[in-house]
């Protein structure tokens, strides 16, 4: 039977949740992030991506290209909560849901709840729903597997849909860019465009032992999508590997007061999550950026559970062994993994990642 699966993309999320309640941002470029000399920008509006604002670039790029930029500080509690109302309103379609981030989801809707007619009615109505209940905006897109799907959800944004059916699949992908393709990266599509592969086109005439011997297993990968095939199920809750909390530094930390201080920081949002979900790991790691961009992380592992309480002082324990620092720290992050159990509340159920 063929699958009908929806992948659902709210639209520019976290920029549009702090619109929807600061109404005077409403019309206005909006980057949500640090505006300091080393933030971030971690969403930006649909008025700041005309001048070519993006998420991931630094702060002082987007406000070179975007001077009346306004920076609002992340709510990541609000978030959380409005992705819980969207992810109940997916419940009442399907079991079988799948997160892939705070804003976007897969739904194997081949046999809806609700009994409509199609995915493409279905899709409709999700995306009512969530404007009715959140007041935000969700693009979709439909089609018989998750690689279509996704690709389909960006066609009609902001706040649209596509439908790709298995007939018009293939034409689909023939014609796009290969660096449009899940799974091809940068620099991948660099090696492709090397050799001549510019289009899906161009992919699908490469045979699938010689892309095997080009790109290694993920040959067979390339192979499939070229031809519009994508046997991945929508896999509803996925174990959570680890929790992490990170942050870049406004200014180089130097002595061990302030770096300590960052590590209690990253350490108590880690241990916020673990008393919200119960979650109970036994492995922290510690994650130090110094000046010079050199990266080193530094774990410890316990024959029992770590609970909140003991995040800290490990994570205390592990930046120590890097005294003295070979140079100012400008990022730290605190890692808990090896899980005894999933998280039993929303945060593990969504399992979403920024």
């Amino acid at each position: 039977m063929t699958r009908k699966i929806i992948h659902v993309d709210m639209d520019a999320f976290f920029a549009s949740v702090e619109q929807r309640d600061a109404p005077d941002l409403r019309g206005k470029p909006v980057a949500v992030g640090g505006s300091g000399g080393r933030g971030v920008v971690a969403a930006a509006s649909y008025e700041a991506r005309r001048f070519g604002v993006r998420s991931a670039m630094p702060s002082v790029t987007a406000l070179r290209r975007c001077p009346d930029l306004v920076f609002v500080r992340p709510r990541f509690n609000v978030y959380r909560a409005v992705s819980r109302q969207i992810r109940d309103i997916f419940e009442e379609y399907t079991p079988l849901v799948e997160p892939l981030s705070l804003d976007e989801a897969y739904l194997d809707v081949t046999a809806n709840q609700r009994g409509l007619p199609s995915a493409t009615a279905t899709a409709e109505e999700i995306r009512a729903r969530i404007l009715a209940d959140t007041g935000l905006t969700a693009s979709a897109g439909v089609s018989y597997n998750k690689l279509l799907a996704k690709l389909a959800s960006d066609v009609n944004k902001p706040n649209g849909q596509c439908v790709i059916t298995p007939a018009a699949g293939p034409g689909f992908v023939a014609a796009l860019a290969i660096g449009r393709f899940h799974g091809v990266g940068p620099r991948t599509a660099e090696k492709m465009h090397a050799l001549g592969i510019h289009t899906g086109a161009d992919l699908a005439r490469w045979s699938l032992a010689d892309l095997v011997a080009r790109f290694g297993k993920a040959g067979a990968w390339y192979h499939a999508i070229a031809r519009a095939e994508d046997d991945r199920a929508v896999t509803p809750d996925r174990p959570r590997k680890s929790y992490s909390s990170e942050t870049t530094f406004a200014a180089d930390l130097l002595n061990p007061e302030e770096i300590e201080a960052g590590v209690m920081r990253m350490a108590a949002d880690v241990a916020d999550w673990v008393r919200r979900t119960g979650a109970t790991g036994r492995t922290v790691t510690l994650k130090a950026r110094f000046a010079d961009f050199a990266t080193v992380t530094r774990s410890r592992t316990l024959g029992l559970p770590i609970g909140a309480d003991a995040v800290a002082p490990l994570a205390v324990e592990l930046v120590r062994t890097l005294y003295p620092p070979r140079a100012g720290i400008r990022l730290l992050g605190v890692t808990l993994s090896a899980f005894e159990r999933k998280a039993e509340d929303a945060e593990n159920q969504m399992a979403f990642e920024l």
